[in-house]
C-alpha cells in the first residue's frame, strides 16, 4: 500500500472475561499504510457471519479496499467472509501456513493494546471490554504518535493531514536551528521523522536479501 484504503488486516484475540476460561472476542481491522484502526467489535463470540457485518460496517464508512489481509483462522477462512469479498471484488490475502509473523500490522497493534499500562488482567463484562476498546481505539487513532508512520498519529496520515503537521515541524526545528546551531549536528531533520514510501506485507525486496 502506498496510501491509506489500499490494503486492511484483520485479525481477532481474546480478553479475559470475568472469570477463568471465559473469554470476549475482539475485532480488529487496521489500514496498514495509515495504521488507522478502521473497526473494533467485541463480541462474546467468534464467527465468520460476525466479521461479515463488522467487514459492512468498516467498508462504508472508510470504502471498499483493493486487498483484505489475515491469517488462516477459522474466520477468516470462512465461507461467509470469503462470499462477501468476492462479491465485492477485493482481492484475499492470507498469512502463510505456520508461519506467526506473516500479519504484522494486526499482532503489533494487538502488543500495543495488551502492553499498555491500562490494559486490565480481566474484563468484568461484555460492556465493559467494548468501553475499554472505545476509549483505546480513540487514543490510538488520535493521540497515538507512532514510528512506522514517522511519529505521526494515524488520523493525520489516514485523512492527508500529515504533510502539514510535517512542514510545521520542519520550520520549528529550522527555527530551533537559526537559535542554537550548536545543538544540531545536521541541518536535516531527523529520519525517524520520514514517512514510508509504501507499507508491505512480505516485501519481496526483504526476501530476497533473506533468500542471498
Amino acid at each position: 500500500a502506498n496510501a491509506p484504503g489500499q490494503v486492511f488486516s484483520w485479525d481477532i484475540t481474546k480478553l479475559a472475561g470475568p472469570v477463568k476460561g471465559r473469554y470476549f472476542d475482539c475485532y480488529l481491522m487496521v489500514d496498514i499504510y495509515s495504521r488507522y484502526i478502521v473497526g473494533a467489535h467485541v463480541h462474546a463470540t467468534e464467527s465468520g457471519q460476525l466479521a461479515v457485518e463488522m467487514m459492512k460496517e468498516i467498508f462504508g464508512v472508510h470504502g471498499i479496499p483493493q486487498v483484505v489481509h489475515a491469517d488462516r483462522g477459522t474466520s477468516m477462512t470462512s465461507k461467509t467472509v470469503a462470499a462477501l469479498l468476492s462479491d465485492l471484488e477485493v482481492t484475499r490475502s492470507h498469512s502463510r501456513p505456520r508461519v506467526s509473523n506473516d500479519n504484522p500490522y494486526s499482532e503489533s497493534l494487538f502488543k500495543t493494546l495488551k502492553y499498555a499500562p491500562q490494559f486490565p488482567e480481566r474484563f468484568s463484562s461484555l460492556s465493559d471490554a467494548r468501553a475499554f476498546m472505545s476509549e483505546f481505539v480513540q487514543w490510538y487513532n488520535h493521540l497515538h504518535q507512532h514510528s512506522g508512520i514517522g511519529l505521526h498519529t494515524p488520523a493525520d496520515v489516514h485523512f492527508g493531514l500529515a504533510g502539514a503537521v510535517a512542514a510545521k515541524r520542519s520550520q520549528t526545528l529550522a527555527a530551533a536551528r537559526a537559535r542554537h546551531p550548536e545543538r544540531f549536528s545536521s541541518s536535516r531533520d531527523p529520519k525517524i521523522l520520514a514517512m514510508p514510501e509504501a507499507a508491505w506485507i512480505n516485501n519481496p525486496k526483504d526476501r530476497a536479501v533473506q533468500a542471498a
